[in-house]
Protein backbone atom coordinates (compact mmCIF):
# COMPACT_ATOMS: atom_id res chain seq x y z
CA UNK A 1 0.00 0.00 0.00
CA UNK A 2 2.83 2.56 1.02
CA UNK A 3 4.71 1.73 -2.64
CA UNK A 4 1.02 2.40 -4.74
CA UNK A 5 0.99 5.50 -2.50
CA UNK A 6 4.46 6.81 -3.12
CA UNK A 7 3.67 6.19 -6.83
CA UNK A 8 0.02 8.34 -6.13
CA UNK A 9 2.05 11.24 -5.06
CA UNK A 10 4.62 11.43 -7.36
CA UNK A 11 2.69 11.12 -10.28
CA UNK A 12 0.42 14.45 -8.60
CA UNK A 13 3.68 15.94 -8.04
CA UNK A 14 4.55 15.48 -11.68
CA UNK A 15 1.58 17.12 -13.41
CA UNK A 16 1.81 20.04 -11.75
CA UNK A 17 5.81 20.26 -11.94
CA UNK A 18 6.44 23.77 -12.17
CA UNK A 19 4.18 24.38 -9.38
CA UNK A 20 6.35 21.93 -7.25
CA UNK A 21 9.43 23.17 -7.82
CA UNK A 22 8.21 26.34 -6.64
CA UNK A 23 6.46 25.03 -3.37
CA UNK A 24 9.89 23.05 -2.49
CA UNK A 25 12.04 26.35 -3.29
CA UNK A 26 11.46 27.92 0.28
CA UNK A 27 12.79 24.67 2.06
CA UNK A 28 15.75 24.33 -0.46
CA UNK A 29 16.61 28.19 0.13
CA UNK A 30 15.97 27.34 4.00
CA UNK A 31 18.41 24.22 4.19
CA UNK A 32 20.65 25.71 1.93
CA UNK A 33 21.06 28.92 4.35
CA UNK A 34 21.16 26.61 7.52
CA UNK A 35 24.14 24.27 5.51
CA UNK A 36 26.13 26.92 4.45
CA UNK A 37 26.17 29.12 7.78
CA UNK A 38 26.77 26.15 9.96
CA UNK A 39 29.42 24.71 7.76
CA UNK A 40 31.16 28.86 7.19
CA UNK A 41 31.09 29.13 10.82
CA UNK A 42 32.96 26.26 12.03
CA UNK A 43 35.56 26.95 8.60
CA UNK A 44 36.06 30.40 10.16
CA UNK A 45 36.62 28.66 13.29
CA UNK A 46 39.72 26.44 12.24
CA UNK A 47 40.80 29.26 10.67
CA UNK A 48 41.11 30.90 13.45
CA UNK A 49 42.50 28.05 15.30
CA UNK A 50 45.27 27.42 12.69
CA UNK A 51 46.07 31.14 12.97
CA UNK A 52 46.70 31.01 16.60
CA UNK A 53 48.81 27.92 16.18
CA UNK A 54 50.61 29.30 13.34
CA UNK A 55 51.71 32.24 15.66
CA UNK A 56 53.18 29.68 18.45
CA UNK A 57 51.43 27.05 20.90
CA UNK A 58 51.14 28.60 24.27
CA UNK A 59 51.96 31.54 23.66
CA UNK A 60 51.67 34.59 25.85
CA UNK A 61 52.55 38.13 24.88
CA UNK A 62 54.08 40.61 27.60
CA UNK A 63 53.87 44.23 26.77
CA UNK A 64 54.36 47.50 28.92
CA UNK A 65 51.14 49.07 29.38
CA UNK A 66 50.23 53.17 29.99
CA UNK A 67 48.57 53.59 33.44
CA UNK A 68 46.55 56.50 35.00
CA UNK A 69 48.99 58.73 37.53
CA UNK A 70 47.58 59.26 40.87
CA UNK A 71 46.21 62.70 40.32
CA UNK A 72 44.86 64.56 37.67
CA UNK A 73 43.31 61.54 35.76
CA UNK A 74 46.60 61.75 33.20
CA UNK A 75 48.16 58.67 31.42
CA UNK A 76 52.02 58.25 33.11
CA UNK A 77 54.73 56.54 30.54
CA UNK A 78 54.93 53.29 30.31
CA UNK A 79 57.93 51.45 31.88
CA UNK A 80 59.49 48.94 29.49
CA UNK A 81 61.28 45.75 30.56
CA UNK A 82 64.44 44.87 30.88
CA UNK A 83 67.02 42.23 29.96
CA UNK A 84 67.12 41.40 33.64
CA UNK A 85 63.07 40.81 33.22
CA UNK A 86 63.65 38.29 30.87
CA UNK A 87 66.23 36.33 32.87
CA UNK A 88 64.01 36.64 36.30
CA UNK A 89 60.92 35.17 34.02
CA UNK A 90 63.62 32.62 32.99
CA UNK A 91 64.88 31.95 36.37
CA UNK A 92 61.70 31.84 38.56
CA UNK A 93 59.30 30.50 35.96
CA UNK A 94 58.95 26.83 35.57
CA UNK A 95 58.32 25.30 32.25
CA UNK A 96 58.75 28.24 30.03
CA UNK A 97 60.69 29.38 26.66
CA UNK A 98 61.11 33.16 27.04
CA UNK A 99 62.23 35.62 24.32
CA UNK A 100 63.13 39.72 24.24
CA UNK A 101 61.44 41.07 21.36
CA UNK A 102 62.39 45.02 19.62
CA UNK A 103 60.85 46.18 16.69
CA UNK A 104 61.42 48.74 13.93
CA UNK A 105 60.52 49.17 10.66
CA UNK A 106 62.98 50.01 8.13
CA UNK A 107 63.48 50.35 4.49
CA UNK A 108 65.86 47.53 3.25
CA UNK A 109 67.57 47.31 0.03
CA UNK A 110 69.88 44.65 -2.16
CA UNK A 111 70.97 46.28 -5.79
CA UNK A 112 68.31 47.87 -7.14
CA UNK A 113 65.54 46.57 -5.11
CA UNK A 114 64.36 47.98 -2.11
CA UNK A 115 61.15 47.65 0.14
CA UNK A 116 60.29 48.64 3.82
CA UNK A 117 59.65 45.97 6.35
CA UNK A 118 59.46 44.64 9.90
CA UNK A 119 62.56 44.33 11.95
CA UNK A 120 62.91 42.24 14.48
CA UNK A 121 65.43 41.87 17.18
CA UNK A 122 65.06 38.63 19.06
CA UNK A 123 67.24 35.83 20.48
CA UNK A 124 67.13 31.79 19.13
CA UNK A 125 64.17 31.21 21.62
CA UNK A 126 62.37 33.72 19.35
CA UNK A 127 62.02 30.57 17.02
CA UNK A 128 60.73 28.02 19.23
CA UNK A 129 58.23 30.31 21.13
CA UNK A 130 56.80 31.50 17.31
CA UNK A 131 56.79 28.41 15.92
CA UNK A 132 59.72 29.62 12.73
CA UNK A 133 61.51 26.79 11.00
CA UNK A 134 64.46 27.75 9.33
CA UNK A 135 64.13 26.68 5.33
CA UNK A 136 68.12 27.77 4.88
CA UNK A 137 71.15 28.85 6.42
CA UNK A 138 71.18 29.16 10.20
CA UNK A 139 70.35 30.67 12.92
CA UNK A 140 72.42 33.11 15.10
CA UNK A 141 75.69 31.73 16.82
CA UNK A 142 76.30 33.08 20.77
CA UNK A 143 78.93 35.27 19.67
CA UNK A 144 76.55 37.22 17.43
CA UNK A 145 74.01 37.36 19.77
CA UNK A 146 76.47 38.55 22.69
CA UNK A 147 78.02 41.14 20.45
CA UNK A 148 74.70 42.64 18.40
CA UNK A 149 77.07 41.48 14.89
CA UNK A 150 75.14 43.01 11.96
CA UNK A 151 73.47 39.43 11.04
CA UNK A 152 70.03 38.89 9.79
CA UNK A 153 67.05 36.23 9.11
CA UNK A 154 64.79 36.81 6.14
CA UNK A 155 61.80 35.78 5.69
CA UNK A 156 60.44 34.67 2.52
CA UNK A 157 58.33 37.78 1.28
CA UNK A 158 61.44 40.16 2.13
CA UNK A 159 63.29 37.72 0.11
CA UNK A 160 60.90 37.90 -3.39
CA UNK A 161 60.89 41.53 -2.92
CA UNK A 162 64.17 42.55 -2.41
CA UNK A 163 65.92 39.59 -4.00
CA UNK A 164 64.16 38.43 -7.25
CA UNK A 165 65.73 35.50 -8.51
CA UNK A 166 69.31 36.45 -6.81
CA UNK A 167 70.49 34.33 -3.99
CA UNK A 168 70.29 35.94 -0.20
CA UNK A 169 72.53 33.31 1.74
CA UNK A 170 75.71 35.11 2.15
CA UNK A 171 74.81 38.64 0.53
CA UNK A 172 75.21 41.82 2.43
CA UNK A 173 71.72 43.40 2.81
CA UNK A 174 71.71 47.40 3.66
CA UNK A 175 68.69 47.67 6.69
CA UNK A 176 68.62 51.42 6.81
CA UNK A 177 72.26 52.68 7.07
CA UNK A 178 73.51 49.35 8.16
CA UNK A 179 74.63 46.82 6.04
CA UNK A 180 74.13 43.44 7.32
CA UNK A 181 74.51 39.87 6.31
CA UNK A 182 72.34 37.34 5.12
CA UNK A 183 72.61 34.38 7.43
CA UNK A 184 69.53 32.63 7.33
CA UNK A 185 66.03 32.31 5.21
CA UNK A 186 62.89 31.06 7.16
CA UNK A 187 61.02 28.61 6.21
CA UNK A 188 57.39 30.36 4.92
CA UNK A 189 54.38 30.49 7.40
CA UNK A 190 51.82 32.45 5.28
CA UNK A 191 49.09 35.16 6.49
CA UNK A 192 47.96 35.49 9.95
CA UNK A 193 44.93 37.67 10.56
CA UNK A 194 45.55 39.87 7.87
CA UNK A 195 48.99 40.35 8.76
CA UNK A 196 52.03 38.23 6.10
CA UNK A 197 54.05 36.63 8.94
CA UNK A 198 56.93 36.49 6.31
CA UNK A 199 57.38 39.97 6.17
CA UNK A 200 60.09 39.89 8.52
CA UNK A 201 63.72 40.72 9.26
CA UNK A 202 65.45 39.01 12.34
CA UNK A 203 68.43 40.48 13.67
CA UNK A 204 69.84 39.81 17.01
CA UNK A 205 68.32 42.01 19.73
CA UNK A 206 71.14 43.75 20.73
CA UNK A 207 72.17 44.54 17.17
CA UNK A 208 68.65 46.34 16.95
CA UNK A 209 69.16 48.01 19.52
CA UNK A 210 72.74 49.42 18.61
CA UNK A 211 72.53 49.64 15.36
CA UNK A 212 68.52 50.89 14.27
CA UNK A 213 66.32 52.01 17.36
CA UNK A 214 69.17 53.04 19.74
CA UNK A 215 67.62 51.52 22.61
CA UNK A 216 68.02 48.59 24.69
CA UNK A 217 64.69 48.22 26.55
CA UNK A 218 62.18 45.46 25.53
CA UNK A 219 59.23 46.40 23.65
CA UNK A 220 57.73 42.77 23.83
CA UNK A 221 58.36 39.86 25.78
CA UNK A 222 57.39 36.35 24.35
CA UNK A 223 56.92 33.31 26.77
CA UNK A 224 55.84 30.19 25.57
CA UNK A 225 54.69 27.47 28.02
CA UNK A 226 56.28 24.68 27.31
CA UNK A 227 53.50 22.01 28.78
CA UNK A 228 50.00 22.31 26.71
CA UNK A 229 46.82 23.45 29.52
CA UNK A 230 49.86 25.66 31.49
CA UNK A 231 49.51 29.20 29.96
CA UNK A 232 47.28 30.25 32.94
CA UNK A 233 49.36 28.82 35.72
CA UNK A 234 52.26 30.57 33.37
CA UNK A 235 50.20 33.62 33.18
CA UNK A 236 49.64 34.32 36.96
CA UNK A 237 52.95 33.75 38.16
CA UNK A 238 53.79 35.99 35.30
CA UNK A 239 51.83 38.68 36.96
CA UNK A 240 52.82 37.79 40.54
CA UNK A 241 57.16 38.10 39.55
CA UNK A 242 56.29 41.15 37.17
CA UNK A 243 54.20 43.00 39.48
CA UNK A 244 56.48 42.76 42.42
CA UNK A 245 59.79 43.40 39.91
CA UNK A 246 58.01 46.14 38.97
CA UNK A 247 57.25 47.07 43.02
CA UNK A 248 53.31 47.26 42.26
CA UNK A 249 51.46 48.05 45.70
CA UNK A 250 48.53 45.53 46.56
CA UNK A 251 45.07 47.22 44.54
CA UNK A 252 47.70 49.08 42.31
CA UNK A 253 46.67 48.25 38.68
CA UNK A 254 49.53 46.51 36.61
CA UNK A 255 51.54 48.83 34.42
CA UNK A 256 51.73 45.77 31.95
CA UNK A 257 49.75 43.90 29.95
CA UNK A 258 49.60 39.94 29.13
CA UNK A 259 48.16 38.19 26.30
CA UNK A 260 47.07 34.45 26.22
CA UNK A 261 47.17 33.20 23.00
CA UNK A 262 45.06 30.22 24.16
CA UNK A 263 42.67 32.46 25.89
CA UNK A 264 42.25 34.64 22.67
CA UNK A 265 41.76 31.69 20.37
CA UNK A 266 39.02 30.36 23.44
CA UNK A 267 37.24 33.65 22.75
CA UNK A 268 37.49 33.71 19.73
CA UNK A 269 36.05 30.30 18.43
CA UNK A 270 33.02 30.89 21.58
CA UNK A 271 32.32 34.29 19.58
CA UNK A 272 32.84 32.06 16.04
CA UNK A 273 30.05 30.02 17.51
CA UNK A 274 27.60 32.00 18.89
CA UNK A 275 27.56 33.91 15.58
CA UNK A 276 26.94 30.66 13.89
CA UNK A 277 24.20 29.81 15.76
CA UNK A 278 22.60 32.75 16.06
CA UNK A 279 23.09 32.72 11.78
CA UNK A 280 21.89 29.28 11.54
CA UNK A 281 18.62 30.31 13.29
CA UNK A 282 17.94 32.83 11.45
CA UNK A 283 18.18 31.03 8.41
CA UNK A 284 16.07 28.48 9.48
CA UNK A 285 13.07 30.79 9.90
CA UNK A 286 13.25 30.26 5.74
CA UNK A 287 12.69 26.84 6.75
CA UNK A 288 9.54 27.58 8.09
CA UNK A 289 8.59 30.13 5.85
CA UNK A 290 9.26 26.56 3.24
CA UNK A 291 6.95 24.80 5.23
CA UNK A 292 4.09 27.33 5.21
CA UNK A 293 4.80 27.82 1.24
CA UNK A 294 4.10 23.72 1.43
CA UNK A 295 1.19 24.05 3.58
CA UNK A 296 -0.75 26.58 1.10
CA UNK A 297 0.13 24.41 -2.02
CA UNK A 298 -1.65 21.78 -0.35
CA UNK A 299 -4.50 22.93 0.69
CA UNK A 300 -5.13 24.72 -2.68
CA UNK A 301 -4.28 20.65 -4.57
CA UNK A 302 -7.07 19.67 -1.98
CA UNK A 303 -9.44 21.51 -3.56
CA UNK A 304 -8.54 20.86 -6.72
CA UNK A 305 -8.79 17.44 -6.32
CA UNK A 306 -11.78 17.61 -3.95
CA UNK A 307 -13.93 15.28 -6.79
CA UNK A 308 -10.99 13.05 -7.33
CA UNK A 309 -10.82 12.27 -3.30
CA UNK A 310 -14.55 11.72 -3.42
CA UNK A 311 -14.23 9.31 -6.21
CA UNK A 312 -11.51 6.86 -3.94
CA UNK A 313 -13.44 7.20 -1.11
CA UNK A 314 -16.61 6.13 -2.87
CA UNK A 315 -14.95 3.08 -4.38
CA UNK A 316 -13.35 1.94 -0.83
CA UNK A 317 -10.27 4.00 -0.14
CA UNK A 318 -10.16 4.40 3.42
CA UNK A 319 -9.63 7.61 5.25
CA UNK A 320 -6.26 6.72 6.32
CA UNK A 321 -4.93 5.82 2.53
CA UNK A 322 -6.18 9.67 1.31
CA UNK A 323 -4.33 11.12 4.62
CA UNK A 324 -1.45 8.89 3.73
CA UNK A 325 -1.09 9.99 0.36
CA UNK A 326 -1.33 13.86 0.48
CA UNK A 327 1.29 13.40 3.68
CA UNK A 328 3.70 11.90 1.20
CA UNK A 329 3.30 14.50 -1.51
CA UNK A 330 4.07 16.82 1.34
CA UNK A 331 7.18 15.13 2.36
CA UNK A 332 8.12 14.25 -0.96
CA UNK A 333 8.04 17.84 -1.60
CA UNK A 334 10.04 18.37 1.50
CA UNK A 335 12.50 16.15 0.95
CA UNK A 336 13.65 17.02 -2.59
CA UNK A 337 13.66 20.79 -1.11
CA UNK A 338 16.21 19.28 1.54
CA UNK A 339 18.12 17.32 -0.44
CA UNK A 340 18.30 20.63 -3.49
CA UNK A 341 19.39 22.77 -0.34
CA UNK A 342 21.73 20.60 0.66
CA UNK A 343 23.62 20.13 -2.36
CA UNK A 344 23.41 23.99 -2.97
CA UNK A 345 24.58 24.66 0.80
CA UNK A 346 27.14 22.60 0.73
CA UNK A 347 28.70 24.27 -3.18
CA UNK A 348 28.07 27.31 -1.82
CA UNK A 349 30.21 27.17 1.47
CA UNK A 350 32.92 25.35 -1.25
CA UNK A 351 32.79 28.34 -3.54
CA UNK A 352 33.37 31.02 -0.75
CA UNK A 353 35.77 29.42 1.57
CA UNK A 354 37.75 28.99 -1.58
CA UNK A 355 37.79 32.62 -2.48
CA UNK A 356 38.49 33.41 1.29
CA UNK A 357 41.16 30.87 1.29
CA UNK A 358 39.71 29.26 4.34
CA UNK A 359 39.33 25.22 5.32
CA UNK A 360 36.39 23.45 3.51
CA UNK A 361 34.61 22.22 6.28
CA UNK A 362 31.24 20.06 5.92
CA UNK A 363 29.80 19.44 8.68
CA UNK A 364 27.60 15.83 8.25
CA UNK A 365 25.74 15.31 11.57
CA UNK A 366 24.17 19.35 9.91
CA UNK A 367 23.57 17.21 6.86
CA UNK A 368 22.01 14.35 8.54
CA UNK A 369 20.02 16.82 10.48
CA UNK A 370 19.19 19.15 7.43
CA UNK A 371 17.53 16.51 5.76
CA UNK A 372 15.62 14.84 8.59
CA UNK A 373 14.25 18.56 9.77
CA UNK A 374 12.78 18.91 5.72
CA UNK A 375 11.65 15.67 6.39
CA UNK A 376 9.32 16.56 9.54
CA UNK A 377 8.45 20.20 8.14
CA UNK A 378 6.71 17.60 5.23
CA UNK A 379 4.99 16.14 8.08
CA UNK A 380 4.11 18.69 10.14
CA UNK A 381 2.96 21.64 7.27
CA UNK A 382 0.92 18.76 5.06
CA UNK A 383 -0.71 17.21 7.95
CA UNK A 384 -3.69 19.91 7.84
CA UNK A 385 -4.12 19.25 4.32
CA UNK A 386 -3.87 15.82 4.37
CA UNK A 387 -6.49 15.72 7.26
CA UNK A 388 -9.02 17.58 5.03
CA UNK A 389 -8.71 15.75 2.12
CA UNK A 390 -9.28 12.55 4.64
CA UNK A 391 -12.24 13.64 6.22
CA UNK A 392 -14.11 14.83 3.32
CA UNK A 393 -17.23 13.47 2.79
CA UNK A 394 -17.47 11.36 -0.74
CA UNK A 395 -21.17 12.46 -1.56
CA UNK A 396 -19.93 16.21 -1.30
CA UNK A 397 -16.61 15.49 -2.59
CA UNK A 398 -18.38 14.19 -6.00
CA UNK A 399 -21.11 16.91 -6.05
CA UNK A 400 -18.05 19.76 -5.51
CA UNK A 401 -17.65 21.88 -8.82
Amino acid sequence: MLWTTFVLALGAIRRNAGRSLLTALGVVIGVGSVIAMVNLGRAAGQQVTSNIQAMGPNLLFVRPSFTRAASGGTRAEAVPFTPEDVAAIERDIDGVVVAPGASASATIAYGNLNATTSITGTTNAYFEVRNLQIAAGRMFETRELDSGAAVCILGPTVVTNVYASAEPLGSTLRIGATSCSVIGVLAPKGSNMGQDQDDVVLMPFRAVGRRLTGRTDIATIYVSAVEDGTSARVRSDLQALLRERRHLREGEADDFDVRDMAEIASTLESTSATMTALLGAIAAVSLVVGGIGIMNIMLVSVTERTREIGLRLAVGARTREVLLQFLVEAMVLSVFGGVVGIALGVGGTWLIVTQLGMPFVVSMEMVAAAFGVSAVVGVLFGYLPALKAARLDPIVALRHE
